[in-house]
C-alpha cells in the first residue's frame, strides 16, 4: 500500500476532513518556503530525537520557523539529554525517511515508542500541514483532528512551550 494512501485511509476512516496537496519533493522547510506550500495555514516542522540513553523516541512538532529550544523542552516532559535521531532509528521506529518526518509516521509505529512533543501554541489551529509520510504532498487539516489521529493510535503526547 502506498504510505500516503494509508494515511488517507485512516482519516477517511475516522470522518476527518483534510485537504491533500501534491507538490514537488521539498525535505526542508527552506524548500516549502520556495515553492509557497504553507500558504494555506500553519506549517509546521518536525524533529526527530532521541533521549541520551536512546530509550525514549520523540518527535517534536513546532511552527515551521519557530526557533526550538532542546533544552527547554527536556526540562518540560522530563526526559535526559536530546539529540537528533539517526536515519536507521527513524526508519526502524517510523519507517519514514529524511525529508519526510511528519506526525502521520506514528501509524508506523506498532509499538507506540515513539511520544509526540507539540507546541501549544498550535492548539486550536484550525489549518496545520504536514507531509503523508512522502514529502511530495501535503495534508492540511484542523490541529484537534490531528490529536485525534494520535490518541486513536496510541502514542503518548505531550504539550509543551517551544
Amino acid at each position: 500500500m502506498d504510505v500516503r494512501q494509508k494515511v488517507y485511509d485512516k482519516l477517511d476512516e475516522l470522518g476527518i476532513t483534510y485537504e491533500a496537496v501534491e507538490h514537488p519533493a521539498a525535505c526542508t522547510i527552506e524548500e516549502i518556503d520556495k515553492l509557497g506550500i504553507f500558504n494555506k495555514g500553519v506549517g509546521c516542522k518536525n524533529l526527530f530525537l532521541r533521549d541520551g540513553s536512546g530509550k525514549r523516541h520523540f518527535l517534536v512538532v513546532a511552527p515551521e520557523h519557530k526557533e526550538v529550544d532542546l533544552k527547554s523542552i527536556r526540562a518540560q516532559i522530563g526526559c535526559s539529554r536530546l539529540s537528533f535521531g539517526s536515519e536507521e532509528r527513524l526508519e526502524r521506529c517510523m519507517k519514514l525517511t529524511k525529508g519526510s518526518v511528519s506526525p502521520f509516521g506514528i501509524l508506523n509505529d506498532d509499538n507506540k515508542a515513539v511520544e509526540l512533543v507539540f507546541d501549544k501554541a498550535l492548539i486550536g489551529e484550525k489549518c496545520v500541514g504536514f507531509h503523508p509520510n512522502l514529502n511530495n504532498a501535503t495534508v492540511w487539516l484542523g490541529f484537534e483532528d490531528l490529536i485525534k489521529v494520535i490518541e486513536e493510535h496510541g502514542n503518548d503526547i505531550h504539550f509543551v512551550q517551544i
